[in-house]
């Protein structure tokens, strides 16, 4: 999936490469993604690699990675434009791996959760569709706990894809895999297969 041609990068890190279907990348300096809120900034330099889809779709992708600086952090983003997205993953806070997303629609939020499953092999799984976005989080690819249930701009395609980002270093080796986009999986709520 990630050989084909229509990948986009936004910030393509220094060191990257994709064999098999395994995308690893290893993040630059002060990367970041975040508008405004209680900090006042705005950074656009995280690493993300999107792939263009419609309306409405359901993305899957598998995260590997060793956080343990402030602020590592993984997994998928799902973008409009530089005001308007979501990010989410792991994020090393507060001394441990942290379930992390972002939503950003002029300005960004953060919420986190305690992560009780091994942090360095985790998956996620996003649903946008009708102006929705449903996010999820895996250990094992099979149960998929709700993570964030959210408003999200209607637009007639998005980028969504892995990010990676490290505001206080360099240096975090992330690899990605079973990364898979469908139609919307138009599953009930609170059905976690």
């Amino acid at each position: 999936m990630f050989g084909r041609s229509n990948g986009i990068w936004l910030n393509e890190p220094k060191q990257w490469s994709e064999k098999d279907d395994i995308l690893e990348m290893v993040t630059d300096h002060a990367t970041d993604f975040w508008r405004e809120t209680h900090y006042g900034f705005i950074r656009d330099s995280g690493h993300f690699l999107g792939f263009p889809v419609g309306d409405a779709f359901t993305a899957e992708l598998r995260i590997r990675g060793d956080f343990k600086t402030l602020y590592d952090q993984a997994g998928l983003m799902v973008r409009v434009d530089e005001r308007c997205w979501l990010k989410a993953g792991i994020e090393f806070a507060d001394g441990r791996a942290m379930l992390s997303s972002v939503l950003t629609d002029g300005r960004s939020d953060w919420a986190t959760a305690p992560y009780q499953h091994d942090a360095g092999d985790f998956s996620l799984r996003v649903t946008v569709a009708h102006g929705v976005l449903r996010l999820q989080s895996s250990n094992d690819g099979k149960i998929w706990p709700l993570m964030r249930l959210a408003p999200f701009a209607e637009n007639s395609s998005y980028l969504v894809g892995p990010m990676a980002c490290t505001p206080e270093r360099s240096g975090l080796a992330v690899a990605f895999s079973d990364f898979r986009l469908t139609p919307p999986l138009g599953k009930d709520l609170h059905d976690l297969q």
